[in-house]
């Protein structure tokens, strides 16, 4: 019996971490952003892809990301891990020094091409889902949800889930939708389909 081919990886190597805009690394070919609110499952989804299991802190904390994380792509191009959002235990000045880092970096970083957002797929949509999504619609820019933990469901469940999100989101054209799972890998080539429109050498 012949072996399954491997999956293929997002060969990421960590440059740096920064607190803000200004102290992030010069801009060399386009940026793939991650964001997500805090325990959507973003640094689990970045480890999926990669192979990694330690290429991105996870923590059963949520909050851990707290600094903009930019990892190399082998052959060009960059990912960046984005602060999660929504973390109610963390104090108010934390978390607005943490979304003004990321509201710096969204409006004003000149490599920013597309955007993935996070979300768990049995809690869409959530209010800071939903601005974030509104702001890229004007701008036009590429963003993709992912409905994580789609394990977590049914494949009818998930069907379902995927659908209801899709409708409410006819009105941004330049959003799509796919589920996925950081436990199963389910999504995962379809995902990095995605990603070489900017990444074209994974």
């Amino acid at each position: 019996m012949s072996k399954m081919a491997e999956p293929r990886r997002l060969p990421l190597t960590f440059v740096q971490s920064a607190p803000n805009l200004r102290s992030c690394p010069p801009e060399n070919g386009a940026e793939i952003a991650f964001a997500g609110r805090s325990n959507a499952g973003k640094s689990s989804v970045l480890n999926r892809l990669t192979g990694n299991r330690r290429m991105a802190k996870v923590s059963k904390t949520p909050g851990r990301t707290q600094l903009l994380n930019f990892f190399d792509v082998a052959n060009g191009g960059r990912v960046v891990d984005l602060p999660g959002y929504g973390y109610a235990k963390a104090t108010r000045s934390a978390q607005e020094s943490w979304q003004s880092a990321v509201n710096e970096y969204l409006s004003q970083r000149q490599a920013l091409a597309a955007v993935v957002l996070v979300m768990d797929i049995r809690h869409p949509l959530q209010p800071f889902d939903t601005e974030l999504i509104g702001w890229s619609t004007p701008s036009e820019l590429p963003l993709r949800v992912l409905l994580n933990k789609a394990d977590k469901l049914s494949g009818n469940g998930r069907s379902k889930a995927a659908a209801s999100v899709r409708k409410q989101l006819t009105a941004h054209p330049n959003v799509s939708v796919q589920a996925f799972s950081a436990q199963t890998g389910l999504g995962h080539d379809e995902l990095l389909g995605w990603l070489a429109t900017w990444l074209p050498n994974i």
